[in-house]
């Protein structure tokens, strides 16, 4: 090797060292805090299992071979291998599916509606994840301290409100800290798991899946309930693959592969071995494996590892939101980007007050870890059950190699997460209700927009001028005014109501009109090499097309500078934005009046196209217009 090949693969390892410190931060705190309350569901609440040494054996069994089934096989080996151009989750696995039906529309509208209710689900699970998570750590407190148990919802809200009023900072500075914390965590867990280990070893045996399948075949009723809680030590593993385009594939396995899971797995069998020396620690088996002169410091650092875990879960969120807008499944919100050299670190108010206010309900409400355990699973393993789907679609419909062995795989995935599923079912009455009855709501509204902002398009289309016929059609007596007009259009075949209406009353055109369309493309990131469309329409007449990735803050402004078209000159200053806005009012058409309502208040918060765009405030003319559906 030479001396610039040996430099060169020391960047690569060092630059995948920092990336895999980073997603440590990231991609892993949800999964990485279920030893909290994952294990002790098995043996608490309505269905719990009697504490025997065939019963722990078994759930420990059954929890590792989930674990290495579900994550390290499906979400870390195959699905990972699933990116839509570099990007991960179930939003964009949903593009590049509905990318490669195209042709085939019933089955292009089945994949895409699987995908936003999926998506839909993702937001259950982000409110839940923050309440959980910060509740079963500060339950912690009870365990070193009984006089304060009353004080752990107070606790458990003033750490969660905090939590939301910081997202407006970014997580730049706080970030770096993420990945050294989330290490010392998983340090740590390794660290109770093997001194719990050591002192009953016997534990070990549960790596024999025999356990968990002679329980099946003995208890089919009780294992079949035990589903519901071995499925809470999954929960997170989609972040893994929602994550993976900040980091890339290699960083995401190497963590999960070189210390997450073997860390996860000693904590969860350390936790084991203590409820077998002492039944009365189910209560509380992670906290109760550490010396009581450490479970101070144990519970700051929980509470500092659900912390980070519910901030990937919040960003998330705010992710899931600006991709959901970029496909046109929600109006144009207000985004903000809190890194001028990240774009994907990015905070979205309006979704970050409306989170804070349902988690500090579901603390008030649920009030204990245990009881939001119900409802957590449900979200979750409905994502997993869509994502599985997808990812065999994907597999069915293009050309990749072993497509046979990974259908096959896909299809066992299916079945195992249909059982989960199942299981959690089984806990609809005690709070499983709240992610399904959440998800239907945003999946109503998602559909709502996308079906309102369909009609809305086929409605102008009908009262609008034909842009063919309009540029056919002479003018000779429309004076012109120096300068050039954008007229922003949806469609590119009709004329912009704004121009209609700028013609009606003021009666001018400008020396040069571009009719300017927006493409929301289905790939994350679009080159500027392919960023613009010029084509002429007539004598100062131009059609722009301008291509933005959903993962891309549009800015119109900036896409322009790129423009080199012979007869096309863009001065800024004497450069005027015409936008028009519409309001919805009901009338005889496809929408029901309820959903009519439902998107005529969504279209009222909506951000309008001059921020959304960034367009300069003074330069930009909005013109209202009617619209009856």
């Amino acid at each position: 090797m030479t001396a610039n090949e040996h430099e060169a693969s020391e960047h690569s390892h060092s630059k995948l060292g920092a990336l895999t410190l980073a997603a440590l931060g990231i991609v892993f705190g949800d999964i990485g805090t279920s030893p909290l309350y994952a294990f002790k569901e098995a043996f608490t609440g309505p269905h719990a299992l009697a504490i025997s040494p065939e019963n722990v054996l078994a759930t420990l069994s059954a929890l590792l071979w989930a674990v290495l089934i579900i994550v390290s096989m499906k979400y870390v080996w195959i699905v990972l291998k699933y990116d839509n151009d570099g990007e991960g989750g179930v939003l964009a696995l949903t593009a590049l599916a509905h990318r490669l039906a195209h042709d085939a529309p019933r089955r292009s509208v089945l994949v895409v509606s699987a995908g936003v209710f999926a998506a839909a689900l993702f937001y259950g699970d982000a409110i839940i994840t923050p309440a959980i998570s910060v509740l079963s750590a500060v339950e912690g407190i009870s365990v070193a301290t009984p006089r304060f148990e009353h004080f752990i919802e107070p606790i458990t809200i003033g750490i969660l409100i905090g939590l939301f009023f910081i997202q407006k900072k970014g997580t730049g500075s706080v970030g770096r800290l993420f990945g050294p914390v989330t290490v010392v965590w998983f340090l740590t867990l390794a660290g109770l798991g093997i001194h719990s280990i050591a002192q009953t070893p016997m534990v070990l045996q549960a790596v024999n899946p025999m356990h968990a399948l002679n329980f099946t075949l003995a208890h089919p009723g009780q294992a079949f309930l035990l589903l519901s809680a071995v499925f809470l030590a999954l929960t997170g593993g989609e972040a893994l693959y929602a994550d993976m385009g900040h980091f890339g594939a290699k960083a995401v396995r190497l963590g999960w592969y070189g210390l997450v899971f073997p860390s996860l797995m000693l904590n969860y069998f350390g936790q084991g071995a203590l409820v077998l020396r002492d039944a009365l620690s189910v209560a509380n088996p992670f906290f109760m494996m550490a010396p009581q002169l450490l479970l101070i410091p144990l519970v700051a650092l929980a509470t500092a590892a659900t912390v980070i875990a519910s901030q990937a879960t919040i960003s998330g969120a705010y992710s899931m939101t600006l991709q959901a807008s970029r496909l046109g499944y929600l109006p144009r919100v207000r985004i903000l980007h809190t890194s001028d050299r990240e774009r994907g670190q990015i905070y979205v108010p309006s979704v970050n007050w409306l989170m804070l206010l349902a988690v500090i309900a579901l603390v008030l409400s649920f009030k204990t870890s245990g009881a939001l355990a119900a409802a957590y699973g449900i979200a979750v393993s409905g994502t997993m059950i869509i994502t599985t789907l997808l990812t065999a679609f994907v597999t069915r419909i293009s050309a990749r190699t072993l497509r046979r062995p990974t259908l096959i795989a896909l299809a066992g995935f299916t079945v195992m997460e249909l059982g989960f599923f199942a299981s959690n079912l089984s806990k609809l009455g005690e709070g499983g209700w709240f992610p399904l009855t959440l998800g239907g709501i945003i999946f109503l509204m998602l559909t709502t927009w996308k079906e309102g902002s369909g009609l809305v398009a086929d409605q102008r289309r009908k009262i609008d001028i034909p842009m063919e016929d309009f540029v056919e059609s002479p003018r000779p007596d429309v004076p012109h005014v120096e300068g050039t007009a954008v007229y922003l259009t949806s469609d590119p075949t009709i004329v912009p109501s704004a121009l209609f209406h700028n013609l009606k009353h003021y009666k001018v055109m400008h020396d040069q009109t571009v009719f300017l369309h927006v493409v929301n493309e289905n790939a994350p990131y679009i080159h500027d090499a392919e960023r613009l469309d010029v084509g002429d329409l007539g004598p100062g007449m131009f059609r722009v097309t301008v291509r933005f990735g959903f993962r891309e803050e549009p800015d119109i402004p900036a896409a322009l500078t790129l423009l080199k078209h012979p007869g096309l000159s863009l001065e800024p200053m004497r450069t005027t934005y015409f936008v028009a806005r519409s309001s919805v009012v009901d009338g005889p058409g496809a929408l029901p009046a309820w959903r009519c309502a439902l998107y005529s208040w969504m279209t009222r918060q909506s951000e309008g196209a001059a921020s959304y765009y960034s367009l300069p405030a003074n330069q930009v003319v909005e013109l209202g217009t009617q619209v009856m559906l």
